[in-house]
């Protein structure tokens, strides 16, 4: 939360430029040849700023999206970015300097406090445990049963519930710099509403869909193609290929996800607002895959679809 609090938006961010200029930059087009396309650019607005929907391919495939926006005098950008790149203080600083939002997972959570409560990484059975009856995939009876007693000795002290809560919390103040960055900051939000990396379209969180019908903005669904070819591994420097960036149609309160429209104020990411429009985020959130899936190759569209 410290940390959330302390990150400063800028609508012309100064590491984003440092890094198109000279780490990107060089890396396209003098030590490699990555061919960026993007392929139906009239769908993106220029005059205002949108939330961009993009399947999630590799670690860093949003990289050849932002750059080329930048250099075509698009507005700048935000992305949601997972806070356990932030374990890292030098990593850290480098996302804040380059408008990067970090968003913590529960499961993140959950990792963090048991490292710094027994001093030790939490094992895999532990982990599924807890995070199951954090879920509410098994009762607190149950769960307890498969821990073991240092372990128990978390629950006893309401460590789940509190979770939760600070959870919810962090989520909130995760909205708020979304928001603001889209509303008074002039900047888009990237987002990849799977959440985490997959080579095929994978399934949809409901985040992108409370962003959009709250603040009204735009929805752009994008397509990534191939970028997994050109970011192989953990490296961030790119080999040659070529990534293609398909642009679907935007999706509006006003158009497409009309049926979904709410039109009295309500809390982002609060416990109530998500029990209560769950079925209007679920639609928004299942109209976006769709949209994105249809822009995909054959090679990363959801395999139902082959």
């Amino acid at each position: 939360m410290e940390h959330l609090n302390s990150i400063s938006l800028s609508s012309n961010p100064l590491g984003q430029r440092i890094v198109g200029r000279f780490v990107l930059g060089l890396n396209y087009t003098v030590f490699q040849n990555v061919d960026i396309r993007l392929e139906n650019l009239e769908k993106i607005p220029r005059d205002e700023t949108v939330i961009f929907a993009m399947n999630h391919t590799d670690r860093y495939n949003y990289w050849p999206f932002q750059y080329k926006l930048w250099r075509m005098h698009y507005p700048f950008t935000t992305v949601w970015a997972k806070g356990k790149y932030y374990r890292s203080k030098v990593v850290g600083k480098l996302l804040d300097s380059c408008n990067v939002i970090p968003v913590p997972s529960m499961g993140y959570l959950v990792e963090e406090y048991y490292k710094q409560r027994f001093d030790r990484k939490i094992g895999r059975e532990e982990y599924r445990v807890i995070k199951d009856w954090i879920d509410e995939k098994h009762d607190e009876a149950f769960s307890l049963s498969k821990l073991n007693a240092e372990t128990t000795t978390l629950f006893t002290e309401s460590y789940v519930e509190y979770l939760r809560e600070y959870h919810q919390a962090l989520m909130e103040k995760v909205a708020e710099l979304s928001t603001r960055a889209l509303m008074e900051w002039g900047l888009s939000l990237i987002i990849f509403p799977e959440g985490t990396r997959s080579i095929r379209l994978g399934t949809g969180r409901i985040g992108i869909a409370q962003i959009a019908l709250y603040s009204g903005k735009k929805i752009v669904p994008v397509g990534c193609n191939n970028s997994d070819t050109v970011y192989t591994g953990h490296s961030p420097f790119a080999k040659t290929g070529a990534i293609t960036y398909r642009i679907g149609e935007p999706l509006t309160v006003d158009d497409r996800l009309k049926e979904f429209r709410i039109t009295e104020p309500f809390k982002l990411f609060s416990r109530e607002s998500q029990q209560k429009y769950r079925a209007r985020f679920e639609g928004v959130t299942r109209v976006v895959m769709d949209s994105i899936n249809e822009l995909l190759d054959e090679r990363h569209r959801r395999p139902e679809s082959r």
